[in-house]
């Protein structure tokens, strides 16, 4: 159990990083100022400051976020706003100047001291004290708070009375710097970057997987099932399959994969059987039977079958830099293909959601399992989980980030954003859906494991 909650924190961990990456990277290139970078939702266990952004470790490990600056602004700034960037910008002074203050002094008191030593000198003086202090030149926002605090006595005061009255410069700066002050095309590529990371983590993690070596099933028979297709075909335990319907079969996945993909139609499977020292080839027609199996996470799945086994034969292959990204980029392509289609069919209702759902404990379950199996299949899970959290992320519901690309692209549509009541009642009903489906596929998860 502690192997599974543990690779299950690591796996997701690594997934919220990538993706959270992403909208930290291109926020950062588009000029917007990222206030803290968080793997985990609060409480904080633990944080960093480095530059203009706190990394933290939260407490809860399902999840993580990347706060900017003006997540809360509306269509106007508020006082609050105002008071949120004034208090960064005299942590960065702290920052800056920690060298030359000592650092268990409080906030507003080192901030009073650089701002007295600021306003020692006049003209050229003055920017001589800001290189001594902060090790450059201050920025025209900082030289306006500090200017604020030696009139005021007080960091508190003056950050009251910049926000009741900000000067232009000041709100100038604010809306050069905020998230919602962008334009539609940047927002829309940093909200779309966390998906897109997750998406292209996908073949970079399969390519260390093929050079790294995958352990390949091979089509053996196993165990002929009594009473199915195989078994009346003449299908015996120990036969190779070589191909079905003149296409070469070279591992279980493909024969699996042939048989799932049949839509019952009749299969021709050409076989070696070999007895003793010697080996004969045979060719046998099969019709697939539609059955009820179990799904990856515990559930019902149906599915067009003939009634075989493997029996465990494998071996591992390795290739080449390139032969790796060309066969990722293909897997990567047919996995994204087949979880779309996986969810359509769930949206659709030709797929129960009961069979097809699972949550926080199933994938521990699953991590474990795959951890256990070995470095590869722990990868393959990984991907898997990525290629996911990217499409899933990409639905157009509100609190996720499909759910921010639809209203950027009305606003496309109308020249305008929704009004912000709008905005707030979507993302309240969307919150509602989330934690509705969440709350579900953990009793799902645990009817599972009551049912065994």
């Amino acid at each position: 159990m502690l192997t599974s909650i543990v690779a299950a924190v690591i796996i997701l961990g690594l997934l919220i990083l990538v993706h959270e990456a992403g909208h930290f990277v291109v926020a950062k290139r588009c000029g917007v100022r990222v206030l803290r970078f968080s793997i985990g939702y609060p409480p904080k266990l633990f944080g960093i400051r480095r530059g203009e952004t706190e990394y933290a470790i939260g407490a809860v490990p399902f999840g993580g976020y990347v706060r900017m600056l003006g997540d809360e602004i509306g269509d106007e700034l508020s006082p609050a706003d105002i008071e949120t960037y004034l208090t960064e910008i005299g942590r960065d002074l702290v920052m800056a100047g920690s060298q030359s203050k000592t650092e268990s002094a409080p906030l507003e008191e080192r901030l009073l001291t650089l701002a007295q030593r600021l306003g020692a000198g006049d003209g050229r003086d003055a920017a001589a004290q800001g290189m001594a202090a902060l090790g450059r030149e201050p920025r025209p926002e900082e030289a306006l708070l500090l200017d604020e605090i030696r009139r005021r006595g007080s960091l508190a005061e003056a950050i009251k009375a910049m926000a009741e009255s900000p000067p232009a410069a000041l709100v100038k700066r604010i809306r050069e710097r905020a998230f919602p002050s962008q334009t539609l095309a940047k927002r829309f590529a940093i909200v779309l970057a966390g998906p897109a990371a997750n998406l292209l983590f996908a073949p970079l993690a399969l390519m260390v997987v093929f050079m790294y070596g995958v352990p390949r099933l091979l089509p053996v028979v196993g165990q002929v099932k009594t009473g199915l297709p195989a078994e009346a075909a003449g299908l015996k335990p120990g036969d190779v399959v070589l191909s079905i319907d003149g296409q070469p079969i070279k591992s279980w996945d493909q024969l699996s994969s042939s048989v799932k993909r049949s839509d019952g139609a009749r299969l021709k499977i050409e076989f070696e059987r070999h007895q003793g020292n010697s080996s004969t080839r045979g060719a046998a027609v099969i019709q697939p039977t539609y059955e009820a199996g179990k799904s990856g996470f515990g559930g019902t799945v149906h599915q067009w079958v003939i009634g075989v086994l493997p029996r465990g034969d494998s071996i591992v292959t390795r290739v080449g830099p390139i032969s790796a990204f060309e066969q990722a980029m293909v897997e990567s392509a047919n996995m994204t293909g087949m979880l779309v289609t996986g969810i359509a069919k769930i949206v659709s209702g030709a797929t129960p959601v009961r069979e097809a759902l699972g949550g926080p404990i199933m994938i521990a379950r699953l991590a474990g399992e795959e951890a256990h199996a070995g470095f590869a299949n722990v990868l393959l899970f990984t991907v898997t989980l990525s290629l996911e959290l990217g499409i899933i992320n990409l639905l157009p519901v509100p609190m996720l980030d499909g759910g921010h690309l639809a209203f950027f692209v009305i606003e496309g549509a109308r020249g305008k954003p929704l009004q912000v009541r709008h905005r707030e009642i979507a993302q309240q009903v969307g919150l509602f859906l989330l934690v509705i489906l969440m709350a579900f596929a953990i009793f799902n998860d645990i009817s599972r494991i009551v049912q065994g």
